[in-house]
């Protein structure tokens, strides 16, 4: 199937009955999501080791380039908790932080990852949502989660601490406790609990005071700009910074710029060392963004085309990468904001992008005092949504492989670093589909009496006949699978000495490789050997059509039936019946 233009940018779709009142929408939730996303931004900046202003880069021109492309409504890129410390995890690993270097390394590996999701929507590879269970997903963000609020302590404690995993970092905090600065750490607990209690208690407090509760809604979704701003009115005021408090600083005026020779600069030895993070990244981000734009779609009554999604997010990486900002995915939170507010179409998101560049080029001096203890804080309070603890219990009574994958990857994500604990997550994710789908479940049936269904003998009172051995075969046959079959089949017929037919009834069955079909052919010719004739019942069309392009049919000692019951009929009776079969 062919992409048209509309394929890749669907507002030429929308655009065409964009009218006023979808207009006043947008307006609306612009202004809500502007104000969300100025605190966040620059929490998400510091996060990934970048200058602040390059939060709000990363918010202008990828809106307005996945506005253009994407199929979502409501969702838009931008800073997020989990990108930005995955950014600074990757880059860091192969430039120091803090210089030059670390910032263009930073805007490449945006570009990478932007450009893989092009090149895998192009190739409509949105299949890629499925390389991570939801075990290890949840495994990996929590520990993320974790290493987030590691990160972030430092600047709440107002001491230098380090340490890339959990020893590391245990090891630091008891070296420089007793360096607690005292004033950090007040400002840095007074915003978490301001934060705590604004968004817990303001909107319910501003109804019975009888705001409206539009009104009150809005200013409980603003809470971290108020926070934000008594901050940086209670530092200037008392002089905060002369007494040790870390702030902001200056921060550059003026709208993101195309830059380009700087990411050309950097050594082909880091480019290349950023390659597989930036893929494992980008199957990261789409995996996230999907999952947030199919259910906000299903809330919504609206359809998402998968694909363009991942094209959308990865124009907006590359964007986000060409104007000097870093790696960006989709946020729950936020776009649970624009759909609250009102928001009706991508144009949300363009209307966003003018107000944060305006943002850029006129507010940015008044953020000069700007403790980094309250946007830690900012970044502290957000972390609720990433750590789930609770999964973990839930999948160990569930299914206990499930949940040691996702202790795996929780593990190796704490105690080595990000990368390696989201590529063990992919392999244990693989790993596990490849380790069931090898045991595929096998059940020997019988029929339940007065009816034609056939079920587990383990399970249900059923008839079986002595001489057939009816197996039905819950998966489908490939490669790492076939060789179980063999076994099964050989275990049974150890079993019952007196069976003389074999059926494997393939109502489960969806396909059959070439391993598979050679595996079906050396268990003819065992079962042939042993004067045992071999017939399959309830193949599907699909399968059968490639069964008769290779010669296993012409060579089958028995028959192919329709259905099973008509297997099991025709085999009791002295004749076989002809038109039972297909």
């Amino acid at each position: 199937m062919r992409s048209t233009l509309t394929d890749w940018f669907p507002i030429l779709r929308w655009g065409r009955t964009y009218n006023r009142p979808l207009l006043a929408a947008d307006l609306t939730a612009s202004a809500v999501v502007t104000l969300l996303l100025i605190p966040q931004s620059l929490a998400y900046a510091m996060l990934a080791g970048m200058p602040p202003v390059t939060g709000l880069y990363a918010s202008i021109v990828p809106m307005v380039v996945y506005a253009l492309m994407g199929s979502s409504t409501v969702l838009g890129p931008g800073p997020s908790a989990l990108r930005s410390i995955m950014s600074f995890a990757t880059v860091g690993t192969v430039v120091s932080a803090g210089g030059a270097d670390f910032i263009a390394a930073s805007a490449v590996l945006a570009v990478m990852v932007g450009v893989a999701l092009l090149v895998m929507g192009a190739l409509r590879m949105g299949f890629m949502a499925s390389f991570l269970s939801q075990p290890v997903l949840s495994g990996f963000i929590t520990a993320s989660g974790l290493l987030i609020g590691m990160s972030q302590l430092k600047h709440v404690l107002g001491v230098p601490l380090s340490g890339d995993d959990v020893p590391g970092f245990a090891r630091s905090l008891a070296a420089h406790f007793g360096e607690v600065h005292g004033l950090t750490l007040a400002v840095g607990l007074g915003a978490l609990a301001a934060l705590w209690a604004t968004r817990r208690w303001l909107k319910p407090l501003l109804c019975r005071l009888g705001v409206p509760a539009v009104a009150a809604d809005l200013a409980g979704k603003a809470s971290p700009l108020l926070v934000i701003l008594l901050s940086i009115a209670l530092t200037t005021a008392l002089g905060w910074p002369q007494q040790g408090l870390a702030v902001v600083g200056e921060i550059p005026q003026g709208l993101p710029s195309l830059v380009v020779a700087p990411l050309l600069e950097l050594p082909g030895s880091t480019v290349r060392a950023l390659m597989v993070p930036a893929l494992l990244i980008a199957v990261m981000t789409f995996i996230e963004q999907i999952s947030i734009a199919q259910g906000m779609a299903a809330k919504r009554r609206e359809r998402i085309d998968v694909n363009a999604e991942m094209r959308a997010m990865g124009g907006a990486n590359l964007a986000a990468g060409l104007t000097g900002a870093f790696a960006v995915g989709a946020s729950f939170s936020r776009t649970s904001v624009v759909a609250e507010s009102g928001g009706r179409t991508p144009a949300a998101g363009i209307i966003t992008a003018v107000l944060l560049a305006f943002t850029a080029l006129f507010l940015t001096p008044w953020l000069h005092d700007l403790p980094m203890a309250v946007l830690a804080a900012t970044i502290l309070i957000s972390l609720g949504s990433l750590i789930d603890f609770r999964s973990f219990p839930l999948n160990w009574r569930y299914a206990r492989a499930d949940f040691a994958a996702q202790a795996l990857t929780f593990s190796v994500t704490l105690l080595v670093d990000l990368v390696t604990g989201l590529t063990v997550g992919v392999i244990a994710s693989l790993a596990l589909h490849i380790w069931r789908s090898s045991r595929p479940h096998i059940a020997v049936v019988g029929n339940v009496p007065g009816t034609e269904h056939y079920r587990n003998v383990l399970r249900h009172q059923v008839v079986t006949r002595p001489h057939i051995l009816g197996l039905r075969v819950d998966e489908s046959l490939f490669f790492a699978n076939a060789r179980h079959l063999e076994d099964r089949i050989t275990a049974e017929l150890a079993a019952h000495p007196g069976v003389r037919h074999v059926v494997l009834q393939c109502t489960a069955v969806n396909d059959i490789d070439a391993s598979a079909l050679e595996s079906l052919r050396s268990i003819h010719r065992t079962l042939q050997d042993a004067g045992i004739r071999l017939h399959l019942s309830e193949v599907k069309g699909p399968v059968m059509d490639r069964l008769h392009r290779s010669d296993f049919l012409e060579r089958l000692s028995g028959r192919v039936f329709l259905t099973h019951h008509q297997a099991i009929s025709a085999l009791d009776e002295p004749a076989l019946d002809p038109a039972a079969q297909i």
